[in-house]
């Protein structure tokens, strides 16, 4: 299978599960005032797309992060070249999902956001949400029970969302895509770089 389909199917998954994350956070404060609601809608969305794009995108590529996709490099399973070709399409890939769902929802393709996003314990959350990602992903492939993946990423997003202080990006390209929307799932451009540094302390303890 060629690099390309490959790095097609990466971009595809994160233009579609960031839209998801952006869209439903805005439909959640449409629909409600009530951030326990909010947070609910949104991560219940965020959980289920991640089942149905790895299971759908699965059989070509289906990382949708740049964290797992890093790993699987230094388990050996991909080369520079493909890594870095992934990691781009990821990229590329969420900070289109955040321009589609702001025009989904009537509001400027791009809208820098203003949600501050800092502090120790949001930074800790976002360790011990990747720790947590990264070890899930890679124990169920090696329990052999790798049909169960997309469940079992789809169940701790989900749950992670509220067990950790920063509701578990766990995801650069995501952090990264996520500025150009000053919405309910937005963060400010200033925050994703102490975030996106997090994310990849918590990828260096999971792999150790």
């Amino acid at each position: 299978m060629s690099l390309a389909r490959k790095a097609f199917a990466e971009l595809l998954g994160s233009l579609l599960l960031t839209a998801t994350v952006v869209g439903s956070g805005i439909a959640a404060q449409r629909l409600t005032t009530d951030h326990g609601l909010q947070l609910l809608e949104n991560s219940l969305a965020t959980g289920a797309v991640l089942i149905a794009l790895i299971l759908a995108l699965g059989p070509v590529s289906a990382a949708f992060n740049p964290v797992v996709t890093l790993v699987e490099r230094a388990f050996g399973a991909l080369t520079n070249r493909e890594a870095a070709t992934y990691i781009g399409a990821q990229i590329l890939g969420c900070s289109l999902g955040s321009v589609v769902a702001n025009i989904m929802f009537d509001l400027p393709a791009i809208n820098l956001s203003s949600h501050v996003r800092d502090g120790g314990g949001l930074w800790t959350g976002e360790v011990v949400a990747t720790f947590g990602l990264v070890l899930v992903v890679f124990g169920v492939v090696r329990s052999g029970a790798t049909a169960m993946v997309p469940f079992a990423v789809g169940g701790y997003i989900t749950a992670a969302y509220w067990f950790t202080s920063s509701t578990s990006f766990a995801n650069p390209a995501i952090t990264v895509g996520r500025p150009p929307s000053d919405t309910f799932a937005g963060t400010a451009p200033a925050s994703a770089g102490p975030y996106v540094r997090m994310q990849l302390a918590g990828r260096a303890l999971a792999i150790g």
